[in-house]
């Protein structure tokens, strides 16, 4: 937990709490044990952080600590202060809000409803206090019959004390016995500034002086009078209100489990409160929960890093990593300062994160796995108090992971098999590193030795990893490359770094040329690698960028088609028209001339009957008309035999087209098919473009809420089901 700094983690989610209960628990969280528990959390931190995207919004849970209230409680005969009984009213009405609230909105927060139903809910708690003590944690006048007497007694001997004074006041200041100020306050009471040269001519009790003596401060004598009766009804006013809270502790002490449970209640909302605000802050999510055996953790930022960065406005490089069966340790090479150990404390501190219920900034296809262990030998962690070497401390922690390593074990090591003479440290440390996998644990190290990286090509489930670094100017580029060893680059980073190249030159000399032609030809296959890597992505954007051009291009074809189709049939209409205006522009010219309306009818009637004919054939597969003027026999019985050809010939056709409707509405159900299992697959997200199945209008998203999306048809919105819709067009 220290090597991972999961401290500073709950630090900040600490800030974010309410109240110092739930800071005192955030600040104890530890990896849960339970996979049911750990899953109930990680869900309700979920849907607390839903909550804050969503309408219905969870209700305040902040509260007053009770834990002494609840303890004077369970001791006998105690009573308790009116203040506290304000406080644990507080309590269970911020309760009961809660639990009538996922009561009421269980749909959207099935987890948080679940905790919730465990929690009795009454109102006996706030009406028994509400009966005795006001919204100011005070007791109430009518609180009983005596209280109410007493508490009207004394505002009458207050009133009259109060006349008393000021009769006394009026008095002695005509006869100008009084100093300027008249009047002042000792001990809460009311007193004359008298004149000293004049004490004796007033009625009374001194009860001071100024600091010069030239003012003495005398009670009136009628004013002690009441103000002892006073002093007495007060004191029967705090007896009865000591009886009265006496009564009301009795009836709350039996409710003293009940609202522990309360305060444990708000305390564990609290702390999911400031899980999913943390999650909020570092973009948190909760990934797949894998059954097998698999870690993929995609786009993953380390949360410390992150937030560190954003306050200097640094940009954080996230790391893609996975973990399975074919690949069950990853040894990650490289020179120093290029990103190794943070890779390993981002894997480490999200798994220690994920299994202490607390949502992680990776990508949302991400997947995790629960581990029983996780083992860590990060840093250098010399001990001083036991004396122990970096190298005597390094064993130390290999003994224990030896011991406790099996299947469901994690472990991260740094810098493996540092400390000691490398040919013989690093021997050990591939005997370690066997021992690990014989035993299927999964692990990721770190490492400088050339023989683990070779070690990692030979066995068959581990593989080897990089930083990638420029190898123009040798800087980090912090990502991580899996599949192949890293060059330290302990040379050039010297050179570069300042050292003479003489000094470089002297020391390349001083070691084996086996090695340095090892680093040289790792370093040469990842410069390579880079350079591959660099030409795959600059052809896959330059495909992407051609497949958006040509669909691009296609639909600008399509939208000249059928500019050009819809051109065609507006200009035969036209045509058309234009046709008809200069037949009945020719009937007109020749009634102008003749004036025969017999003649302009039956020329108009003839047209109409040919225009007739024209549009039956066209548009009805009905019998050709015999043309007008036809009356023999011969001439029937011709026109029929055409009339039986031509319907034969229609027929012919009609089922022609039949089989090739049948074959288009084929290919339309097969293609409906692969829409359905697109859209069944594809995840919406806001700006889609979409309608309805067997719909005709689109429309964007404009929100989804647990699989219910709303839609802008421009005009009016619409809510309905993700699986009732179809994608038109994704955002970009």
């Amino acid at each position: 937990m220290n090597d991972l700094e999961f401290n500073t983690v709950l630090n900040s989610i600490a800030n974010s709490c309410n109240t110092n209960l739930g800071k005192k628990a955030v600040l104890q969280i530890e990896p849960i044990t339970n996979k049911v528990d750990l899953l109930q959390q990680l869900h309700q931190t979920n849907e607390y952080l839903a909550s804050f995207e969503n309408e219905n919004k969870i209700p305040n849970h902040h509260f007053e600590e009770i834990t002494n209230e609840i303890h004077v409680l369970s001791i006998e005969d105690s009573f308790l202060e009116a203040t506290s009984f304000q406080s644990m009213a507080t309590i269970s009405d911020t309760v009961n809000t809660l639990l009538k609230f996922f009561k009421k909105f269980k749909e959207y927060y099935p987890t948080l409803h679940t905790f919730s139903e465990e929690i009795e809910y009454t109102k006996i708690i706030i009406e028994s206090i509400d009966k005795v003590i006001n919204r100011f944690g005070e007791v109430k006048d009518n609180a009983t019959a005596e209280l109410r007497v007493i508490r009207k007694e004394i505002n009458t001997i207050r009133g009259q004390i109060g006349t008393s004074f000021t009769k006394a006041l009026n008095h002695y200041a005509k006869h100008d016995f009084l100093d300027d100020i008249r009047e002042s306050v000792v001990d809460n009471q009311r007193v004359l500034a008298v004149q000293a040269m004049h004490r004796r001519k007033v009625k009374g009790s001194i009860l001071g002086n100024s600091k010069t003596g030239s003012i003495v401060f005398i009670a009136p004598e009628a004013t002690l009078k009441l103000s002892r009766e006073l002093q007495n009804l007060v004191y029967e006013e705090e007896q009865e209100i000591v009886r009265i809270l006496k009564i009301l502790t009795n009836t709350i002490r039996p409710f003293a489990d009940l609202l522990k449970q309360y305060q444990y209640y708000l305390t564990a909302i609290d702390v999911l409160s400031a899980k999913a605000k943390y999650a909020l802050q570092i973009n948190g999510l909760l990934p797949k929960i894998s059954e097998l055996k698999k870690v993929l953790l995609r786009d993953a930022f380390h949360p410390i890093l992150l937030e560190n960065n954003k306050k200097q406005q640094i940009i954080t490089v996230p790391q893609t990593l996975e973990l399975n069966e074919k690949q069950q340790i990853i040894v990650i090479s490289g020179p120093n300062a290029g990103g190794k150990s943070i890779t390993l404390k981002t894997i480490g501190l999200l798994q220690v994160m994920i299994q202490s219920g607390i949502l992680i900034p990776v990508h949302e296809r991400s997947e995790v796995y629960f581990f029983d262990t996780i083992l860590t030998d990060i840093g250098d962690n010399q001990s001083i108090e036991n004396q122990l070497s970096t190298y005597s401390y390094r064993l130390k922690n290999m003994r224990n992971f030896l011991r406790k390593c099996n299947k469901n074990t994690l472990f991260l090591i740094d810098e493996f098999g540092t400390g000691s003479d490398p040919e013989l440290g690093g021997a050990l440390a591939e005997i370690f590193l066997e021992e690990f996998y014989n035993k299927n644990a999964y692990g990721i190290i770190t490492t400088h030795y050339s023989n683990l990286k070779v070690l990692a090509d030979e066995l068959e489930n581990t593989v080897n990893a990089n930083m990638q670094f420029d190898e123009k100017t040798l800087e980090p580029l912090f990502k991580l490359h899996i599949g192949q060893a890293g060059s330290s680059f302990t040379f050039e980073v010297a050179q570069k770094n300042g050292i003479p190249f003489s000094i470089v030159n002297r020391a390349k000399k001083k070691v084996e040329r086996g090695k340095i032609r090892l680093d040289k030809t790792i370093s040469k296959l990842q410069k390579e690698s880079n350079k591959l890597r660099r030409t795959s992505e600059s052809l896959e954007s330059e495909q992407n960028k051609a497949k958006q051009h040509s669909e691009s291009l296609s639909e600008k074809e399509l939208k000249i088609q059928e500019k050009l189709e819809n051109f065609q049939e507006l200009y035969d209409n036209n045509q058309k028209m234009l046709s008809i205006g200069r037949k009945i522009n020719e009937f007109s010219n020749n009634y102008f001339q003749t004036n025969n309306k017999k003649k302009l009818l039956a020329d108009f009637m003839k047209w109409i009957l040919i225009e007739k004919s024209k549009y039956t054939k066209k548009y009805k597969t009905v019998p050709i008309p015999i043309a007008i003027g036809i009356t023999s026999k011969a001439a029937k019985k011709q026109q029929k035999t055409k009339r039986i050809a031509t319907e034969k010939k229609l027929e012919t056709v009609k089922h022609e087209v039949l089989k090739e409707v049948k074959k288009i509405r084929k290919q339309k159900s097969a293609v409906k098919k692969e829409v359905a299992k697109t859209n069944a697959n594809y995840k919406y997200k806001l700006n889609d473009h979409v309608r309805l199945i067997d719909g005709k209008s689109v429309g964007t998203i404009d929100k989804i809420e647990k699989n219910i999306a709303t839609v802008n048809y421009g005009l009016f919105l619409a809510k309905t089901n993700t699986n009732q819709l179809e994608l038109v067009k994704s955002a970009k």
